[in-house]
């Protein structure tokens, strides 16, 4: 079913991560978001929802403002969208093989950009905030269970 595929895709990538983006851009930005910026962020992230719908809306006097704002240029949005994703699928296939090597390659590009002292800081800093959290989870988890894995994590904090 068309509609059900076009729906998986938008609710994927469109939806999921866009919308999630639009609406917390002080996940990635140091930023505050104050309530009108905020207000704003929704009516954007509501109108890429529309556009990725494959229902069409009917507005009348008591639609919300905020859907009547863009309301006459949803379906030139919801267009664009199909078109994406006809070029994505269009778009020649990738093999294993190329992304195995694409992969390798920005791997070895990247590999200073990494510093890996840095991220087990930040991994024990964390692991030291929730200590008691993880343990208790650890605990009650068979599998942690079974490679001691909260012993194991005691162990990292009284040395």
């Amino acid at each position: 079913d068309p509609e059900v595929v076009h729906t998986w895709k938008s609710n994927t990538l469109l939806l999921r991560f866009w919308v999630n983006l639009i609406k917390n851009p002080n996940f990635v930005f140091d930023i505050h978001k104050s309530n009108i910026i905020d207000s704003c962020l929704s009516v954007v992230a509501q109108t890429l929802m529309d556009s990725c719908s494959t229902s069409d809306h009917t507005l009348g006097k008591g639609s919300p403002s905020t859907k009547l704002l863009y309301a006459k240029d949803i379906p030139i949005y919801k267009q664009k969208v199909r078109q994406y994703y006809l070029d994505i699928k269009t778009m020649p296939t990738i093999s294993d093989q190329e992304i195995q090597v694409m992969l390798a390659e920005e791997s070895y590009n990247h590999d200073s950009d990494v510093s890996t002292k840095w991220a087990l800081y930040e991994l024990y800093t964390y692991a030291a905030k929730y200590n008691e959290e993880l343990t208790k989870t650890l605990e009650n988890e068979e599998s942690s269970l079974k490679q001691n894995i909260s012993l194991k994590l005691k162990e990292v904090h009284t040395e």
